[in-house]
C-alpha cells in the first residue's frame, strides 16, 4: 500500500523479521527490512520510513550505535525491540534518543500501541509546530506557561512545572530519570530520584482525576516517566 507508514525493522533474527512483517502488514503497514547496523542505516537513508523497530545485538554493530548514527541527521520515531532487561541496557538507549523501549518476549498487541503512539507524536510533532499539549482534560500552554484541567487553571511550582513542561516537549517518550534530574536540578543531582517521586506525586495530585491510578502521567518502572498525550 503506497500510502500505508513505512516501518523499518532492524534485526538480524529472521523468524522475528517473519513475524514481524506478517503483522504489521496485517496492519497495513509497509515493511521495510534490514538484518545488520550497517544496512538498517543505508535503508534509513534511502527509505525514509515513518518508524523504526530496531534490535540492540546486531551481528555487526550494537544497536545503542544505529541509535547515535541515526540521531545525527534523523529524527525518526525508533522502538528498541531487544532482549536486553536490564535498566542499564535502557537507560542508554532512551539516553541516546530512542523513543520506547520493549523487550523480549513481547505482546504485538503492545507494541502495535507503542507504535501508534510514537507515530501521532511524530504527526504532531509538537516540538516544532505546536505549542499546546493535551492528555485528557489536562491542556498545557508552554508559550503562555499556563496549565489547566477541565479549563480551570492550576497553580504549579517551578520544578512542578519545570518537570512537566520537559515530559510534555516529547509527548509519549519515556524521559529518563537521569534526564530529568539533569534538566531541572543540575547535572550534581541525577542520582538523586527521591526527587522524582515526590515531584511526580504532587503533579499526579494536582493534574489526574486518580492520582493512585494515573492515566497520563505515567510510570516506566526504574527507567523514567512519560506523558501519555492525546
Amino acid at each position: 500500500m503506497p500510502d500505508s507508514p513505512r516501518i523499518l525493522i532492524v534485526d538480524d533474527e529472521p523468524q522475528i523479521r517473519r513475524f514481524l512483517r506478517a503483522s504489521l502488514q496485517a496492519h497495513d503497514y509497509t515493511v521495510i527490512e534490514a538484518d545488520t547496523g550497517k544496512e538498517g542505516v543505508r535503508q534509513a537513508t534511502l527509505q525514509k520510513p515513518e518508524l523504526v523497530i530496531l534490535d540492540l545485538g546486531l551481528p555487526d554493530t550494537d544497536g545503542l550505535d544505529v541509535i547515535k548514527l541515526l540521531r545525527e541527521w534523523s529524527k525518526v520515531p525508533i522502538i528498541v525491540l531487544s532482549v536486553r532487561s536490564d535498566e542499564a541496557d535502557k537507560i542508554e538507549a532512551l539516553d541516546r534518543g530512542a523513543n520506547d523501549y520493549v523487550t523480549k518476549p513481547f505482546s504485538m498487541g503492545e507494541l502495535l500501541a507503542r507504535m501508534r503512539a510514537c507515530l501521532r507524536q511524530k504527526a504532531t510533532d509538537t516540538a516544532e509546530a505546536g505549542t499546546i499539549i493535551t492528555a485528557g482534560d489536562i491542556t498545557i500552554d508552554l508559550v503562555k506557561r499556563l496549565v489547566t484541567v477541565g479549563g480551570k487553571a492550576v497553580r504549579l511550582s517551578r520544578k512542578e512545572y519545570d518537570m512537566l513542561r520537559i515530559l510534555a516537549s516529547h509527548p509519549g517518550k519515556v524521559i529518563t530519570h537521569q534526564q530529568l534530574l539533569q534538566e531541572v536540578w543540575g547535572q550534581g543531582y541525577v542520582e538523586e530520584t527521591q526527587y522524582l517521586r515526590v515531584y511526580v506525586g504532587q503533579l499526579r495530585q494536582k493534574l489526574e482525576q486518580d492520582p493512585a491510578s494515573p492515566r497520563h502521567l505515567l510510570t516506566e518502572p526504574g527507567v523514567g516517566y512519560r506523558l501519555q498525550s492525546s
